[in-house]
């Protein structure tokens, strides 16, 4: 069965058996794809964005969310946007990306120590797996979990769930009772942990300031990968 644990049931990082880790702004650096997929589904509606930058706010919550929160959109358009949104990153934007430095470096030392690694992302489940298997890193992960096409799954918290339930049913981890935590670089991150009763690593080298994963409720913050070996 598996436990949700709390700050003062871990002294330390060597103590978590299961690691969950975001994909957007936690392992890879999407800004380029991202950015050029969104503009190019705002463009379909006439909006044209001169500073491909300010879109980075889109890199982590669920699309959805994001075109209602900057643009105004309401579901069936918010959806709509999305199906534009995968005309240009399908075929080139999920290749616009880059591991961040460090990582897979990490990665390797953390199985080599004998840890679950899964990824729990917002992102569409194909994509994710398709960016994994393209830079070389689906080599060190147990599973890749993320939202469904439909988006019938795609808030953090319920990805994080549909993970732990992998984890659980499929026998990835032989400990009886493991303790779990998540890593990410947005408050979603965070609050989708809490959600599940997970304590949570929150990164700065990504997109998130450290004033939104402190408000979130992150139990540790790292400025860079390897710090997850240094705790």
């Amino acid at each position: 069965m598996l436990r949700a644990v709390t700050l003062n049931d871990i002294p330390d990082l060597h103590m978590y058996d299961v690691f969950l880790f975001d994909l957007d702004g936690t392992l890879t650096d999407p800004a380029e794809g991202i950015t050029n997929s969104v503009a190019y589904a705002l463009a379909k509606y006439g909006i044209e964005v001169e500073d491909r930058s300010s879109l980075n706010t889109f890199i982590g919550p669920p699309l959805a969310d994001s075109f209602a929160k900057y643009y105004g959109f309401g579901p069936e358009q918010a959806k709509e946007a999305i199906v534009y949104y995968r005309e240009y990153f399908a075929p080139k934007g999920i290749f616009e990306n880059v591991p961040y430095e460090g990582i897979e470096e990490v990665l390797r030392e953390l199985k080599a120590r004998g840890k679950v690694l899964a990824v729990a992302t917002s992102k569409a489940e194909a994509f994710a797996e398709r960016i994994m298997d393209h830079f070389g890193l689906a080599q060190y992960f147990d599973l890749v979990c993320g939202a469904t096409m439909d988006l019938s799954r795609s808030l953090k918290g319920d990805v994080i769930a549909y993970a732990l339930d992998r984890i659980r049913t499929e026998g990835f981890c032989t400990k009886e009772d493991p303790a779990i935590v998540m890593v990410g670089d947005r408050e979603h991150d965070i609050l989708g942990a809490k959600e599940n009763g997970l304590p949570s690593i929150g990164v700065l080298y990504g997109y998130g300031s450290l004033e939104e994963l402190k408000a979130a409720g992150a139990e540790h913050i790292i400025s860079s990968p390897v710090e997850l070996l240094e705790f």
